[in-house]
């Protein structure tokens, strides 16, 4: 797929963008040049290529799921301005 400048102006103008001329030719050249390495990545054969999740093979290292930290609730909500039932109230904002 190939782009033309009248392309280019078109979409920029759909797109509320004022370009130059220049601005449009360049456009153009930068969007061929994408098309065109999608078109190569495409041409590709990949039917024998497994999928990957990365690009090297990498391990999360995972810590032991235990509790770290004590319950301060109760120390924290003691300094909020307005608490019920163990919930923050707070001042309604939308109407």
């Amino acid at each position: 797929m190939s782009l033309s400048l009248d392309d280019v102006k078109r979409v920029a103008h759909l797109a509320r963008i004022r370009v130059t001329e220049g601005e449009a030719e360049q456009t153009r050249d930068r969007l061929n040049g994408v098309f065109e390495l999608i078109a190569a990545m495409q041409a590709v054969d990949t039917r024998d290529v497994a999928p990957m999740a990365h690009a090297r093979d990498v391990f999360q290292r995972l810590r032991a799921d235990v509790v770290t930290e004590t319950d301060r609730r109760a120390a924290f909500q003691a300094v909020a301005p307005q608490t019920e039932g163990g919930l923050y109230l707070v001042p309604k904002v939308i109407e």
